[in-house]
């Protein structure tokens, strides 16, 4: 009986029906893909897949990028009603996740850079949005993303940044640490993030949260299940674990011009909550910086209504001295 039994679809259902409740609906958009071939931008396509409410946006634009692990939908699932009676809600598939793909094996993986690029591309492709000021949260993997984009499209494209869980900073010595925290049996971070064998999704799962998992999602039959499941991509996104930039020189990071939230679990085990703090300092010291406490990794998931109270708060603040939209991006 549990080798038929599959919690999987059910909770993919509950989770679009969330977003198809907000209003949104899902799309798919073929983009350049833009690489740096060495000796300068190199493209091919890609295809992205997204959320967003059909037609041109009468509210503000807000762009949620989810980090690594299960599609968008399970990420963001909590914040789609609640934001969308403020913000028109855009909401993709990073490169290599879900929907959205790259010329995998014939282009190389995507970077940070390119998955900024990617969404840059796809925000001048949406009805209504070209042009227009973007507000931008990114969770984790998405943080990085998020902080890119925010930089390279500048001011005038991107408005106001929420960085949430997302160690920008993270260096080789924060993964050794990261691995001394999972135990001795892990040799490598990506074993953790791009699961293979129950323990090791059990493991991650309870670095995550701060409460622990739910029983009946942690008996190796449903976990073993769950790894088959939301990793039938796990080629690429191995390809798009290599591809990431964060702590070389590739990826300097550097005050942006826009306000930023910066919003932490206070129990996180991946990226410890000190982190915070030493980012707002490498911002200038000029960023906001939101402790959540009772949460771990992704306190979206764990007090989402305080989590989207904090979100909504800082984005109306910085709305009501926005500047003006653009007729393009920088990307």
């Amino acid at each position: 009986m549990g080798a038929s039994l599959s919690l999987v679809p059910l909770i993919d259902y509950f989770t679009r029906r969330e977003f198809l409740v907000a209003g949104l609906r899902p799309h798919s958009v073929t983009l350049p893909y833009l690489y740096d071939g060495g000796d300068g931008k190199s493209s091919s396509t890609c295809t992205v897949h997204y959320w967003a409410p059909p037609g041109e946006p009468k509210l503000p634009p807000l762009l949620l990028i989810h980090g690594f692990g299960p599609q968008a939908t399970w990420q963001w699932r909590c914040q789609v009603g609640p934001l969308s009676r403020q913000f028109h809600i855009i909401v993709p598939d990073l490169l290599g996740f879900g929907g959205s793909s790259w010329d995998y094996p014939t282009a190389p993986p995507p970077s940070e850079a390119t998955q900024a690029a990617a969404l840059a591309a796809l925000l001048d492709s949406v009805e209504g949005l070209k042009g227009k000021r973007v507000a931008v949260a990114g969770t984790s993997y998405g943080g990085f993303v998020a902080y890119w984009l925010a930089r390279a499209a500048g001011p005038g494209r991107v408005g106001p940044v929420v960085i949430a869980s997302s160690d920008v900073l993270k260096t080789a010595a924060d993964d050794r640490e990261f691995l001394k925290r999972a135990g001795e049996e892990w040799g490598a971070v990506h074993e953790l993030l791009l699961p293979a064998e129950p323990a090791a999704m059990r493991r991650v799962m309870q670095m995550a949260a701060h409460r622990a998992p739910p029983v009946m999602m942690s008996p190796d039959f449903v976990l073993r299940d769950f790894i088959q499941k939301l990793y039938t991509n796990r080629e690429q996104l191995s390809h798009v674990f290599k591809g990431i930039t964060v702590g070389t020189d590739k990826f300097q990071v550097t005050p942006l011009s826009q306000e930023v939230l910066i919003i932490w679990g206070e129990h996180d085990q991946l990226f410890p909550v000190e982190k915070a703090f030493a980012i707002q300092r490498a911002l200038d010291g000029k960023a906001r910086v939101e402790i959540m406490k009772e949460t771990g990794h992704a306190p979206q998931l764990e007090d989402p209504a305080r989590f989207n109270e904090i979100v909504l708060d800082f984005l109306l603040a910085a709305d009501k001295h926005a500047e003006p939209s653009i007729n393009g991006s920088s990307l």
